[in-house]
């Protein structure tokens, strides 16, 4: 079972890379393009690989076994 988080969007949207920045799962936004090539990451239940994808409320990521849930 994973584990479910709540992140919370500030403005209208966060991107990909950002989000995996603030949640410190890479240390620097260039990483971003390296890490969603060799980690699964699941967007709305799509395989996402685009680090400029827009998140937005509503929205639920699994990255690591973790669930996201965007408010």
């Amino acid at each position: 079972m994973s584990i479910i988080k709540i992140f919370t969007i500030d403005g209208d949207y966060v991107t990909l890379s950002q989000f995996l920045k603030e949640e410190s799962i890479i240390s620097s936004g260039g990483q971003a393009k390296w890490y969603l090539r060799d980690n699964p990451v699941i967007l709305n239940g799509q395989k996402e690989d685009r680090r400029g994808k827009k998140l937005h409320v509503g929205d639920k990521l699994e990255v690591d076994n973790v669930r996201y849930e965007f408010r």
